[in-house]
């Protein structure tokens, strides 16, 4: 293939070659040897990641790259070297695997699923010409080349050039919503060359084209490419691709050629790369450790040992011989040097790492079983994909969410409308009974030809229809005339409406079941049945949409021989266009448009002009010249059109509801009330994507301003977004601003953006093509800088790896917690490249969920996800390794005092029996109970407070500030842990005379205190007490007291003497009272600082937090009634988002006689009767 650059329209040429010429002959009996290795001939696709071959090795480095697993590998080496092993290496060992183990058997289901997606996938079939006849076979085995047959509702196959179809002039209607998320229709039409081949399987199995085209790339909106054919020359460009993702709509069936395959596919160009995700917590202990704790103690207790050793240990060899492999003192230093740094890996003890994964795990379950997130219609409950992630849930700054599908159902109701100044379209309350909204539905059933879809609850409206009153029937009658819809009939009276956008489909449907049924169209007539009366109109003209107009109007001329003029469209602009004889009831209507804002509708403005035939007959000789003039023809049509469309007459106004899903403005008011931003990254058009964010909340009507960056190049973009900052902070443009000197002395790639506050409430919004270029060296600084001090941000016109590449910007210089939702395929990449990749179970496939971290049904599950799931993981987390690290600081240090009486000699304070069940046993349980149950509020105070949520953003309850006292902590209770047990047994004895100042009486001493302040400590700590909790907590200390009596037996001495080397010291020490003396001395000094902080803290530090913990403790002992929220009114607002297509509406397309079918191929049509 050539890769062909600077292509600017369809009349410009090849200006540079990139790459050498490849050949293709595409009758498909030719071996595909003679492809270029650029091209990936198969059609298989992979979104697995592992097969049987690759797995463990590719598992194990994936799993090793978490620096827990490292660590712990690192250390079970160590403790295989017997000259410096202070454990037995099988205590690593086994915890190790069994970590390594459950991973691994999780992430191979993962992977299953994914396996089995692609399998379905790809062992779909398709029709294949080989041999001159067509043969079903795998979309697999699809090659380059090939020459492949799709029928309608099929999806395509690969990206594939179009040769013919069914269509007259061989067009091809598609649905791209799994590749951009507008499933508005698009039109492909094939090149004359190949369109006459129609499905002739001779002429088909004998095209011997060439094709020479771009190297694959993820551009979804851009192809160039030349089909060389009999000598001749053929531009081709992205109208005549179809591209895999799309489905074939309204199009019995067509013939492509198969250009790319597989890997090489738009769709899949732009699916994104899977990436290792990790949490904080997964990263910050360990580099805690390594920084303020591992080292400094290991290098300090070896000098130590080693001074020890060259002024005492040497003199006394006799008593305290050195091993052979020990020559001086500098080597016993350095074999003590690993002793303690295995000793003091208690300080992280591979317990921590398994503590974590079964508090994930548990908290996922949770998520699972979550009764008010499964979604009863279609029996999905929500899902936890991974169990890795939970904590980061709490901490979720940035939320990139998709439109179709995600915040809205892609469904347009026809919801209210004003005629000649009356309102209609009473709806019923939102929660009202689904039996009573039965009831109160309209019935439509006198109408053989309405669908049966459709609902509606206004009688008043129905009455008015079968009144006759005039202007209720001409209003119908322009909605089911003004439209470039296209009606099909394979059974009589089943109409099926192919709309190039939702709205105008949802208009016609409302027209048909009010008695005015749009049934066909030919390029000169549009048939409508009124009130069962068949008519004729005379089709004369479409003054087609465009961005600029922002309308669109039809000329027909009425069996009464009448010329009528329908226009709809915005009401800024009808508005200027009225005869000043509807003043009045311009007045009204907008009033009533102030009101369908008020409640976020889509609305328009329909008017009407009866014409002169005289002043037609002139205006049609304007428009056909304007129409064939070469020179400046888009500027001389809109000047026509304007002639035309002026003194019209006003009949009302339409609102349509795009409808959002279930509590979607609910779910993102709540979630920016816990300062979470909503970014919404779309592929959809502006005006949609604006008024869906405004609908949502997204945007308020109160904003300041809402900036609008459509810039066609950088320093365009850049000097747009500039503008947009002046306004927003005005110093920021200064070079004394703070930020400005920040960057300035910061690299770009090591810098982390700091936080900007504006002067006001403001919003963004940005097209594709802008977006590319701001994306683009140091605009994507701007860009962000801009972006992040807004309330909302709206890109539009996306493709699905610039959505991946935003997310990876604020990831990069904002270093924060993002989560990415969406519900299709072309959402993958963004949800791949975002911290957290959330899908929704939608109508676009099953892709986004399949690579997502957590899965559901419905968007407003999310603020449950995030605001009681997330933040009951995060606080849960954070205050288990709090106390975990606490804990085992209090457990290790105490070898660090110990150390300056044994010599620096690496010798334990405890028993290795307790050094085992430590954290094994004894602290397991009730640190498990207190991070599975604990909750400071509950679910329903979650969610009524959002503000609780701040804490988890700042990363306030487990930072370095938070480590450091967990570590000053334990540095203090290891004191009084070693120093009091050891006065209290320095030179004492029993009350027979006996000496207990032995190490093995200290040793319990030390190990049962430290079992009592752990324990009350975490009493201390829990807030939310069940009965799970008191049975793990107390039990905890009951099993430690029986454990304790048969380790220490004398049976088990007698058996084992090597093993359980401590007999009859619990007997003999527990029955002492300078022991339980020392117990109750050395709880009360550990835990009066504990309890001192947490009464004084709230009162002399207090944060935010507090004080709504405060506010949710006096709710609970005095409610009060719930407030009345007023209806908010806009005045003077109206916003209208009428779906128009992006570029132009199909006007030329129908007046071109395009679309039109012959006679021979109208075998399932049927004749209109009256």
């Amino acid at each position: 293939k050539k890769f062909m650059e600077n292509v600017y329209n369809k009349k410009a040429w090849i200006s540079e070659f990139f790459c050498t010429r490849i050949n293709l002959s595409f009758h498909s009996i030719f071996p595909q040897t003679f492809l270029s290795p650029f091209i990936d001939s198969n059609n298989t696709i992979k979104t697995s990641k592992y097969n049987a071959f690759n797995f463990l090795p590719l598992n194990l480095f994936e799993q090793f790259q978490r620096l827990a697993n490292a660590y712990f590998l690192i250390l079970l080496f160590l403790q295989l070297i017997p000259q410096i092993s202070s454990l037995p290496w099988y205590t690593t060992v086994i915890p190790l695997v069994v970590v390594l183990s459950i991973t691994g058997v999780k992430d191979a289901i993962d992977d299953m699923k994914r396996h089995q997606n692609d399998n379905q996938v790809n062992n779909r079939s398709v029709l294949r010409l080989v041999k001159g006849r067509m043969e079903e076979d795998k979309w697999m085995n699809v090659q380059v080349g090939d020459i492949i047959k799709l029928e309608n509702d099929q999806p395509v196959t690969a990206d594939m050039l179009l040769l013919s179809s069914s269509e007259p002039y061989s067009l091809a209607y598609v649905e791209t919503a799994d590749l951009d998320g507008e499933t508005n229709l698009k039109v492909k039409q094939a090149i004359t060359c190949t369109s006459d081949m129609k499905d002739n399987l001779d002429l088909l199995s004998a095209f011997d084209g060439e094709v020479s085209c771009e190297l694959p790339n993820n551009k979804l909106h851009r192809f160039t490419g030349i089909l060389s054919y009999k000598g001749k020359d053929y531009f081709l460009d992205h109208d005549k691709l179809l591209l895999r993702g799309c489905v074939i709509r309204n199009t019995d069936w067509c013939y492509g050629l198969v250009i790319y395959t597989g890997p090489d596919t738009k769709l899949m160009q732009n699916s994104g790369k899977y990436t290792f995700k990790q949490t904080h917590v997964d990263r910050l202990p360990f580099w805690f450790l390594n920084k303020y704790t591992f080292f400094p103690p290991s290098h300090r207790n070896p000098i130590g040992h080693g001074i020890w050793e060259n002024k005492i240990g040497y003199y006394f060899q006799i008593f305290l011989p050195w091993e052979n492999y020990v020559s001086s003192s500098f080597v016993s230093s350095l074999f003590i040097f690993w002793s303690y740094f295995i000793v003091l890996n208690t300080m992280v003890p591979i317990s921590l790492y398994v503590s974590v994964e079964l508090i994930r795990l548990g908290n996922s379950y949770y998520i699972n079983w979550d009764q008010k997130m499964f979604y009863a219609p279609k029996n999905t409950p929500a899902q936890a994909r991974t169990t890795t992630l939970n904590e980061e849930l709490g901490q979720v700054k940035y939320v990139f969410s998709d439109k179709t599908g995600t915040l809205t159902q892609n469904i347009m109701i026809f919801h209210k409308c004003s005629i000649n100044g009356t309102l209609y379209g009473m709806h019923p309350a939102k929660y009202v009974p689904t039996y009573m909204l039965q009831k109160d539905k309209i019935d439509f059933a006198y109408n053989k030809l309405a669908d049966p879809k459709f609902s509606f609850y206004d009688k008043t409206l129905v009455e008015a229809v079968t009144k006759g009153d005039p202007w209720v029937h001409l209003f119908f009658l322009s909605l089911s005339l003004c439209h470039t819809v296209m009606s099909e009939e394979k059974v009589e009276g089943e109409l099926v409406y192919q709309a190039q956008s939702p709205d105008e489909g949802a208009l016609v449907t409302a027209a048909r079941n009010f008695g005015f049924v749009f049934r066909s169209r030919t390029s000169e007539t549009i048939t409508v049945v009124e009130m069962g009366e068949t008519r004729v109109y005379q089709l004369l003209a479409i003054l087609d949409f465009n961005n600029v107009r922002k309308r669109m109007s039809v000329i027909v001329r009425t069996p009464e021989n009448r010329v009528m003029l329908f226009c709809k469209g915005a009401d800024t602009i009808i508005c200027e266009l009225l005869h000043p004889a509807c003043i009045s009831l311009c007045d009204v209507t907008l009033e009533h448009l102030d009101d369908f804002a008020s409640e976020g509708l889509r609305t328009l403005m329909v008017a009407y002009r009866e014409l002169d035939n005289k002043f037609f007959r002139t205006w049609s000789v304007k428009h056909g010249e304007a129409c064939l003039s070469l020179d400046n023809r888009e500027k001389k049509l809109s000047i026509v059109y304007e002639e035309v469309e002026k003194d019209l007459m006003l009949l009302g106004a339409t609102a349509i509801e795009d409808k959002l899903q279930d509590g979607v403005p609910e779910t993102v008011m709540t979630l920016s009330k816990a300062k979470i931003k909503i970014w919404v990254l779309t592929g959809d058009k502006q005006e949609t994507a604006v008024n869906i964010a405004y609908s949502c909340n997204i945007f308020e009507d109160e904003m300041d301003e809402v900036f609008t960056v459509k810039g066609k190049d950088s320093e365009t973009v850049r000097q747009e977004l500039r503008k947009a900052r002046s306004k927003m902070k005005p110093d920021s443009l200064l070079d004394s601003d703070p930020v400005n000197i920040f960057l300035a002395k910061k690299h770009k790639a090591l810098f982390t953006m700091p936080e900007e506050v504006p002067n006001g409430s403001y919003g963004l919004v940005i097209n594709g093509y802008s977006l590319a270029h701001a994306l683009e060296g140091d605009v994507e600084l701007e860009l962000l800088r801009v972006a992040c001090m807004c309330k909302g941000v709206i890109c539009c016109r996306m493709t699905p790896l610039q959505k991946a590449q935003v997310v990876e910007l604020v990831k990069r210089y904002k270093k924060v917690v993002t989560l990415a939702i969406g519900d299709g395929a072309n959402d993958v990449s963004m949800i791949k490249a975002a911290h957290i990749g959330v899908g929704i179970s939608g109508q676009e496939g099953m892709q986004a969920m399949l690579n997502s971290d957590f899965a559901f049904s419905q968007f407003y599950y999310l603020q449950r996800l995030i605001l009681v799931h997330g933040r009951w993981s995060y606080n849960r987390m954070c205050k288990f390794l709090s106390y975990f690290f606490y804990k085992n600081f209090a457990f290790t240090l105490v070898h660090f005092w110990y150390a300056f009486f044994n010599g620096f000699s690496a010798q334990t304070v405890y028993d290795n029996w307790f050094i085992t069940c430590y954290n094994l046993i004894y602290t397991s349980l009730p640190v498990l109970g207190m991070s599975l149950f604990d909750q400071d509020v509950n679910d329903t105070w979650s969610l009524c407070f959002p503000e609780l949520y701040e804490p988890g953003q700042l990363n306030l309850y487990f930072n370095k500030k938070e480590f450091m006292k967990c570590l000053i902590h334990g540095i203090y209770s290891s004191l009084v842990l070693f120093f009091i047990p050891m006065g209290a047994v320095y030179n004492s004895e029993r009350s027979d005379g006996k000496e207990i100042s032995d190490y093995q009486s200290f040793s319990l001493i030390v190990q049962t205190s430290l079992i009592w302040v752990v324990t009350t400590q975490i009493a201390l700590k829990i807030t939310y007490w069940t009965v799970i909790s008191h049975f793990f907590i107390w039990g905890s200390l009951g099993i430690y007291f029986c454990l304790l009596f048969l380790l220490y037996s004398d049976g088990l001495c007698q058996m084992f003497p090597n093993v359980f080397q401590f007999p009859g010291v619990a007997r003999n020490t527990l029955n002492q009272p300078q022991m339980w003396l020392s117990i109750v001395l050395i709880v009360v000094l550990c835990m009066l600082p504990v309890i001192g902080y947490q009464f004084l803290k709230p009162l002399f530090w207090p944060v935010s937090v507090d004080k709504i913990l405060k506010r949710i403790h006096y709710c609970m002992k005095h409610p009060l009634p719930p407030p009345i929220r007023p209806r908010r009114r806009r005045p003077g607002l109206r916003r209208s988002a009428y779906a128009f297509s992006h570029q132009h509406g199909f006007g030329a397309l129908i007046t071109s006689g395009k679309t039109v079918k012959s006679k021979a191929l109208k075998k399932n049509s049927f004749p209109a009767k009256k």
